[in-house]
């Protein structure tokens, strides 16, 4: 039977944990002092923070150690993107039960490394404590390389609404496994592990993108998000999006709308950004709709009566459930 974190002890267990990280370019001081040190050659850094709770955000029967550790990363790292930045470094702090198999812990390390290095970031440093239930906070930082912040206020009436990456594909995957299923891999694999276009938000912070976000908790919802931050209206053509193979096929055998799952599933961290007219799009970045006056945001000219996106305070099941 594996040790449990109790078993190994705190300090053993922290550089048990700490042992799977790299350090970058970036890091003039990685993981064993009181703190770390990272390069800012921009002279500003970008800072987000994302937290993942068991029974919330996810499952230890649905994602393994290793998978939580991808998607602690890349949630953040999407957010840095969506800035228009480039991801640098991240920190993680993790509480856990005493009885929580030191392994688990190795998984979850493994996980937030293997990220880090897709996008030529480095793990730093963090926090362990004991806690009641598995929780993992993750702090990304991220680099501008000189260039303004893409915020959420910036899109203009006549602005061409973009999307880069996938949509629908965690929410698919996470009906399926709701539903007591493993099938299609496909679509479990991608709520499991999310594959944001990390290097789409950089890109299109190059080409002009007036205000961009990243999807997390649906393309609806946060689209919203950022219509009320510019003070425009925005519409989604549902003719841009394609509805793939598995996902008709996941939606027929269960009963369920994949159009819904398009534009009200999150946990894919695609970005949607507005552009300038024209702006010739970055490759990997696609039409879906349009900036006009107004407020709010409408499905082909229409109100949406669908779900929108997800709510952390709304009186619904959970996420993971």
């Amino acid at each position: 039977m594996s040790e449990t974190v109790a078993e190994i002890g705190e300090f053993p267990m922290i550089e048990r944990f700490t042992r799977h990280f790299a350090a970058t370019e970036a890091v003039e001081l990685g993981p064993g002092d009181d703190a770390a040190v990272v390069a800012a050659p921009d002279g500003r850094i970008v800072a987000c923070t994302d937290m993942l709770i068991e029974g919330n955000h996810f499952r230890r029967d649905w994602c393994s150690a290793a998978d939580v550790g991808h998607r602690a990363a890349a949630v953040n790292f999407a957010d840095v993107a969506a800035m228009g930045a480039r991801p640098t470094a991240l920190l993680a702090a993790v509480s856990a039960p005493r009885d929580t198999p030191a392994e688990w812990l190795d998984g979850l390390a493994s996980g937030l490394a293997a990220e880090a290095a897709t996008v030529g970031a480095a793990v730093i440093g963090g926090d362990t404590t004991r806690g009641p239930q598995l929780t993992v906070t993750v702090t990304a930082l991220g680099d501008l390389a000189g260039r303004r912040p893409i915020t959420r206020s910036g899109a203009r009436p006549g602005d061409t609404l973009a999307l880069a990456g996938r949509v629908g594909w965690a929410a698919a995957g996470l009906h399926v496994l709701s539903r007591g299923f493993r099938s299609p891999g496909t679509l479990v694999a991608a709520y499991r592990r999310p594959e944001p276009p990390y290097a789409a938000g950089p890109e299109a912070a190059l080409m002009g993108a007036s205000a961009m976000i990243d999807v997390s908790d649906g393309l609806l919802a946060d689209l919203g998000h950022l219509a009320e931050a510019s003070g425009v209206a925005v519409d989604v053509e549902t003719a841009a999006f394609d509805v793939p193979e598995p996902m008709a096929n996941a939606a027929e055998a269960l009963g369920a709308e994949s159009l819904t799952w398009l534009l009200a599933g999150g946990e894919d961290h695609a970005l949607a950004a507005a552009f300038p007219p024209g702006v010739i799009l970055p490759q990997g970045w696609r039409r879906i709709g349009t900036v006009g006056e107004g407020a709010g945001v409408t499905v082909d000219g229409r109100s949406w009566t669908g779900p929108a996106g997800w709510d952390h305070f709304e009186k619904r099941r959970e996420k993971t459930q």
